[in-house]
């Protein structure tokens, strides 16, 4: 068997460390779900892009979502999307989510928002994570359409979105990071090397938990700036 260059994986080394048969792998791959191997020679090789997607699909499916429903998700990804990137999409899907971005036409989108919406707007509703372009489609978070149009009616502009989703995107990965050592310093010599399975299902457990803990420590710490700043001085 080759063994593969330095940081990339074979097939068969792909295969063992997200838990997937070949057939699948290569499945995934005839869909565009996965990038195909890189090819060196004759042989091809598998990077941490490719297990970062594969386990954004297996988290996909395990939350019930269809393969066209995949396919729409994953192909609204980024080209120069890294592993950390893919990582915090896999850390931000929570159980309750219902909803994935469906594809629209700008006049069904301007439908949707109620009034024409300018190339400054999209490009707002863009940095809010709510639209994202795919060729000549947009792909749109239905769901959160409407806080996104009540912001631009509220005067929200485009930069400020961009600064916010730079905080989502620096504390979602510093959340994560530190979480995962904090529980593979005091978990792991508990169960030990043998038990890397357990480990990792444990990790995969407390992922909603959590995604909810974030969501009610923001809460309560927004409910206290707005105390704090009503208070009288």
């Amino acid at each position: 068997m080759p063994q593969a260059p330095s940081g990339l994986m074979t097939l068969d080394e792909l295969c063992e460390r997200v838990g997937l048969s070949v057939r699948n792998v290569r499945f995934y791959t005839s869909r565009g779900l996965v990038p195909p191997p890189i090819r060196q020679g004759r042989s091809g090789y598998y990077s941490d892009d490719h297990v970062a997607r594969l386990e954004l699909v297996q988290e996909l499916q395990e939350h019930g979502f269809t393969l066209s429903a995949i396919e729409r998700y994953v192909s609204g990804l980024p080209d120069d999307a890294e592993p950390e990137d893919i990582a915090l999409a896999r850390t931000m899907l929570a159980p309750w989510q219902s909803d994935l971005p469906v594809e629209m036409e700008r006049d069904e989108l301007d439908r949707r928002a109620g009034r024409p919406l300018s190339e400054e707007d999209v490009a707002t509703l863009a940095a809010l994570g709510i639209v994202r372009t795919r060729g000549d489609q947009l792909l749109v978070a239905r769901t959160q359409l409407g806080i996104g149009v009540r912001l631009l009616d509220l005067g929200f502009p485009r930069d400020v979105a961009e600064a916010a989703r730079a905080v989502y995107l620096d504390h979602g990965r510093q959340m994560a990071e530190e979480l995962h050592r904090v529980i593979a310093d005091q978990l792991m010599p508990r169960y030990g090397a043998d038990e890397s399975e357990r480990f990792q299902e444990v990790m995969e457990r407390l992922k909603p938990l959590s995604v909810g803990g974030l969501v009610t420590a923001y809460e309560n710490a927004v409910a206290k700036a707005a105390r704090g700043a009503a208070r009288p001085r």
